[in-house]
């Protein structure tokens, strides 16, 4: 097979893992920033959900990685199945602390120095725990109690939860109703469509530096229709796709390719 990167006139593949990281804004994107930007204002909880693949670590850590390091100091962690005693030790350890046996003296450490942040740094803590969804209430029940400050009148921190959509229904329940009080912010990210399914695959191609007309317009529809919108699922196709074309040594990505790609992957 030829090499398929050079063939397509790539400097890299862009539908796969790897250190560069092509964000395209879509009207979705662009909406996620503002709320996150009024989170980081006001401070509290926001809650960040949307289907399998649909790119929501991915925006959460291109915007972060903007923030301004003097004012904001990042946690973050995707161990969602701890138990309480274990998440305080973990947070307690992501933020710099000794973590300790007792679950009330991680308590106590965890707010002193999230205030010390705040008070003396003028340092924001930005705390994100990823797959939230598989979060336990008893963990979901301390989150609020941890981030009390001065009997509630206080907000010192940012806590961004990202999950599934199911992360809402939990939070509808009755237990995690003192929680669902404190959120800030709650956004969904969406699946792409179709127009936007095309410009996501261009994006990433010119973020590749490629300037060859890599997919026919059948080949955009078919990708769309195949993918749903999903930017997981579109990445899987595109990288199956030009291995295939790169083995027909086929000038552009057509449709018969897209599928070809489709059924190796098992999707159709």
């Amino acid at each position: 097979m030829r090499d398929y990167i050079a063939q397509y006139g790539m400097d890299f593949n862009p539908f796969i893992k790897n250190s560069h990281d092509i964000i395209m804004e879509t009207d979705d994107y662009r909406e996620l920033k503002v709320r996150l930007d009024y989170l980081l204002r006001n401070k509290g909880f926001g809650i960040i959900t949307g289907g399998p693949g649909r790119g929501k670590t991915t925006a959460v850590r291109n915007y972060i990685k903007n923030l301004n390091s003097s004012l904001y100091k990042v946690t973050y962690t995707s161990l969602s199945t701890l138990t309480v005693s274990e998440f305080y030790k973990h947070l307690a350890s992501e933020l710099g602390l000794m973590a300790v046996h007792k679950k009330n003296d991680n308590f106590r450490n965890i707010q002193a120095e999230i205030t010390r942040q705040a008070l003396e740094k003028r340092i924001t803590p930005v705390i994100i725990i990823d797959e939230a969804n598989y979060i336990n209430n008893a963990v979901l029940n301390d989150l609020k109690m941890l981030f009390n400050f001065e009997m509630d009148s206080r907000d010192r921190a940012v806590v961004i939860l990202v999950g599934l959509p199911q992360l809402n229904n939990t939070l509808r329940l009755s237990a995690n109703e003192p929680l669902r009080q404190r959120i800030t912010m709650n956004f969904n990210l969406e699946s792409l469509t179709k127009e936007e399914t095309s410009a996501y695959i261009k994006s990433k191609l010119a973020g590749a530096k490629c300037t060859m007309e890599v997919f026919n317009p059948n080949a955009y529809e078919a990708i769309a229709n195949a993918s749903n919108g999903i930017p997981r699922i579109i990445n899987k196709i595109c990288n199956a796709a030009l291995m295939i074309g790169a083995s027909k040594n086929a000038e552009y990505i057509d449709s018969d390719i897209i599928m070809a790609a489709v059924n190796d992957m098992e999707l159709a």
